[in-house]
Parts: structure tokens; sequence; C-alpha cells
């Protein structure tokens, strides 16, 4: 018995020319996306504004802004706290772009160590 292979599938030497240029192209814009995404800058702001955080794609603190009204000597762990959240929200906002922008090139296929 022969299997059959649903239509657009096989096709031999020149379909698999086809997806070598297609993963070729896939590695092309993903290199240049990954470019892109680390000349970002992202503004994150905690404390109600009272922290301001300008972080690069790359995850480089480019500036930190502390309001002075918020440093209080007899209060250091408020502003460590607020610090503390600025950084975390400035690193899951450069994951999660750089996640929907890979997916947008990939299709939103699981490929493990490419970014």
């Amino acid at each position: 018995m022969k299997a059959r292979l649903p239509k657009g599938m096989g096709g031999g030497p020149s379909n698999m020319q086809h997806l070598m240029k297609q993963a070729q192209k896939m590695q092309d814009d993903m290199e240049a996306k990954k470019e892109e995404l680390a000349a970002k800058e992202y503004e994150v702001k905690a404390g109600g504004g009272a922290v301001t955080l300008v972080i690069t794609g790359e995850k480089v603190v480019k500036t930190l802004d502390i309001d002075p009204e918020i440093v209080d000597p007899d209060d250091i762990e408020t502003m460590s706290d607020i610090l503390i959240a600025a950084f975390n929200e400035a690193i899951k906002r450069v994951e999660a772009d750089a996640e929907e922008e890979m997916g947008k090139i990939t299709g939103n296929l699981s490929m493990p160590g490419l970014f």
C-alpha cells in the first residue's frame, strides 16, 4: 500500500529548496527584529509616577528618575519596594514585547534558544 501525502506535502527537491528559503528568510527577519528590539527604549513609571525608569531592549537601564518627595530616610523600605516594582515591570515589558514581535515572525512556534 502506498501512502499519499496531502497536496503541498512532499514534492521532492524543489519543495525542500522552498522550505530552506523560507527558513532562511525567517532567520533573517528574526535577526533584524532582534536588532530593532535591542535598540528600543521602554519607559516605566512606578509608585504613582514617583519613579521613572528607562530601559533598553537589551535590559540595560538608561535612566532612573526619583521624585525627591518619596525620599524619606526613615522609610527606605518603601522606596526600595517602588524601585523593585519599576525594575520588574520594565523587564516584563521588554520580554513581553520581544515575545510578541518574534511570535509575529515565527507564527508563534516554540523555538527555544532562538531569542
